[in-house]
């Protein structure tokens, strides 16, 4: 029985969402220097989307000149994306840096009218304010002076790369082959964070290795790969809201896997985040094939 293509559209986003998801959990558990995880990273996915895009899909690589300054622009707020989102792991915990980090949907909802002049939805204020009640709901008291701060800190302008990476990367996504865009934006991240090959000891890479190469080929080859390619059936707003199921993913997977377990305050919002991606869901449901 052939699965219609918009149960499809919305089974790959939420695929790319639960591998993007364990990049938490992978990135709280690697204790190296953030800028040298990132740089592996992007080296590692690069190599993979560049091989497998040559030699199975035969895809061409070239980039239209024209096109290369939103690519490349793309590429740098990913990785900046990268580096804060691991940073705020690392200050806060897998749940706050989430959450935090979700807060992209509501400024995608906002900021992508205003670029890609497209029309304003009034439906996605009323889904992205439950959101961010949600987002409110799990977040603990905090003080100024508590690391807690600084990783919601971190992880807010974390979120604010990431919605403005997402918005630019739209109107290409029509163009180029999304393994090609990723290709593209995985080298300019990698040139970037290239000296930090060379300023920071590699001593803890022969435990961590395996899981930075896990970060290279199931968080970024396959599920960022996946996310830029649901950009042709959504909006830039509908992936970011319907893709809030993230935090979900990814506070159960700490679970698993580093015993954070969650609070009553965190179930909350979560039900709430749940609740507010099915209103987008459903309503994408509802149009016409």
């Amino acid at each position: 029985m052939r699965i219609p293509e918009k149960y499809q559209s919305l089974l790959e986003l939420n695929l790319a969402m639960l591998f993007i998801s364990t990049s938490g959990a992978l990135g709280r558990f690697i204790a190296m220097p953030t800028p040298l995880v990132i740089a592996i990273r992007a080296i590692i996915a690069g190599i993979i989307l560049y091989s497998f895009g040559k030699f199975f899909l035969k895809l061409d690589f070239t980039i239209d000149k024209k096109d290369r300054k939103m690519v490349y622009l793309g590429g740098f707020l990913m990785g900046l994306h990268w580096v804060t989102y691991f940073y705020s792991l690392q200050l806060a915990n897998v749940a706050i840096a989430l959450l935090t980090l979700f807060v992209y949907p509501a400024m995608t909802v906002v900021l992508e009218p205003l670029i890609l002049k497209t029309p304003f939805k009034k439906k996605h204020l009323l889904v992205s304010g439950l959101i961010l009640v949600g987002i409110y709901v799990l977040a603990p008291d905090i003080t100024l002076e508590s690391e807690t701060f600084q990783g919601i800190c971190v992880g807010l302008f974390s979120a604010l790369s990431f919605s403005l990476r997402v918005i630019l990367i739209k109107p290409q996504v029509e163009k180029y082959n999304q393994t090609v865009l990723m290709y593209h934006q995985m080298l300019i991240i990698s040139i970037l964070l290239l000296p930090s090959l060379y300023l920071f000891e590699w001593d803890a890479f022969k435990i961590y290795g395996p899981y930075i190469g896990l970060l290279g080929l199931l968080v970024t080859a396959m599920g960022h790969t996946l996310f830029v390619y649901s950009l042709k059936k959504f909006s830039a707003a509908s992936a970011s809201l319907m893709s809030a199921l993230q935090p979900i993913y990814g506070i159960i997977i700490a679970v698993l896997f580093l015993g954070e377990y969650p609070t009553y305050q965190t179930i909350i919002g979560g039900t709430i985040i749940i609740f507010a991606v099915l209103i987008e869901s459903l309503t994408f449901f509802s149009k016409d094939d």
